[in-house]
């Protein structure tokens, strides 16, 4: 017998704003100059469209915070799986800017948002340890690979891990790249079992590439000559992170499956981090390429990046979330199925993980 984490329950935030392309036609985008774009508003959107796949996002409304919609997300996990809440050994939320309201756009991370999750929830056990872990858009699928080793170890039966970002509040409304992000909130009931199978986490990969790479993400003031000089918004390189990606995601999901004796051929699923479907694209046909496998990414990889955006932390927690609940453009998850978890995003952090549905 062997002790495996599986996962038991999920849960999902989608934000009730949603926020079409047509809705940006007439900004005002800038290039980092400060100069305005030459093109058009409806060139500007259509070209935005071709190249990420995004046509609509969705944002939280003005009452709203990432805490708020963290433990949204956890409420619904819990009612899918039938867990009591008072039983968790862990609850780790991830995400990168902490809670941000609509009308003072700072950044609040005392206490953290784990706690401030942990309160909203009800959970009175001081037992249920409750952390947060900031590692960039991969950082809920970090969280799932330390609550294994937790769980593991024998250290503790069971963690609610969530990932939560309000992105839309740190977007730059002068930068054509603020109409990639997005806000949303999942989140996954993880326990272990003893058991002979080869089900649940089977294996997990990461690494960072600081040396190089660490501020192709980055926080800088706006575009805009006219704009508050202390504001700091999300911005990045968006061609060198492209070319970083389709370059460097591959190998570690390659890794990933040779640590357990698996190979991209026997995988059913792909779950990649919606960050822009062009790129997500390109990492997955990079991957079967290299192992001369005939299969599209249309039939590998449900997507929702086209009408949910990127939501950093929460795109992988929420598509799992719609693909065990509802599907997602015909695509589902059965019991034996192998998907492969893979995400990219600020450090440069890159991580992967095979799970056996059981």
């Amino acid at each position: 017998m062997q002790r495996r984490t599986i996962i038991t329950g999920t849960g999902s935030y989608l934000p009730s704003r949603k926020v079409a392309n047509e809705e940006f036609v007439n900004h005002h985008f800038l290039d980092p100059t400060g100069q305005p774009l030459p093109q058009p508003g409806d060139e500007v959107v259509d070209k935005f469209l071709r190249i990420t796949g995004i046509g609509e996002r969705r944002y939280v409304t003005d009452d709203l915070v990432a805490s708020d919609i963290a433990a949204l997300a956890a409420e619904e996990a819990f009612r899918s799986s039938g867990t009591d809440r008072e039983s968790l050994d862990y609850l780790i939320v991830a995400h990168n800017f902490g809670d941000i309201a609509a009308d003072n756009r700072r950044s609040s991370f005392v206490p953290t948002l784990a706690s401030r999750a942990k309160a909203k929830l009800g959970i009175r056990n001081p037992r249920t340890i409750a952390y947060d872990l900031p590692f960039g858009c991969p950082g809920w699928l970090q969280a799932v690979i330390q609550a294994d080793y937790f769980l593991k170890s024998g250290d503790a039966q069971r963690a609610l891990v969530i990932g939560a970002e309000t992105l839309s509040r740190v977007s730059d409304w002068h930068d054509r790249d603020s109409m990639i992000y997005a806000d949303g909130a999942g989140a996954a009931i993880l326990e272990a079992r003893e058991t002979d199978e080869p089900i649940g986490i089977l294996a997990h990969a990461a690494r960072t590439d600081a040396s190089e790479h660490a501020w192709l993400l980055r926080m800088e003031t706006t575009c805009c000559p006219n704009g508050d000089d202390d504001a700091l918004f999300l911005k990045m390189d968006g061609h060198k992170v492209y070319e970083y990606a389709v370059k460097t995601v591959p190998g570690v999901v390659e890794e990933c499956l040779a640590k357990a004796g698996l190979s991209v051929a026997q995988v059913d699923k792909i779950l990649i981090h919606q960050a822009n479907a062009k790129m997500d694209e390109a990492i997955i046909k990079r991957l079967l390429r290299a192992h001369g496998i005939d299969r599209s990414v249309e039939e590998l990889a449900p997507m929702t990046v086209g009408w949910l955006g990127n939501s950093s932390v929460a795109t992988l927690p929420t598509l799992l979330d719609l693909l065990l609940k509802e599907g997602v453009d015909g695509h589902g998850l059965g019991a034996g199925d192998l998907c492969v978890f893979a995400s990219v995003g600020a450090g440069m952090n890159v991580n992967a993980l095979a799970y056996r549905v059981p």
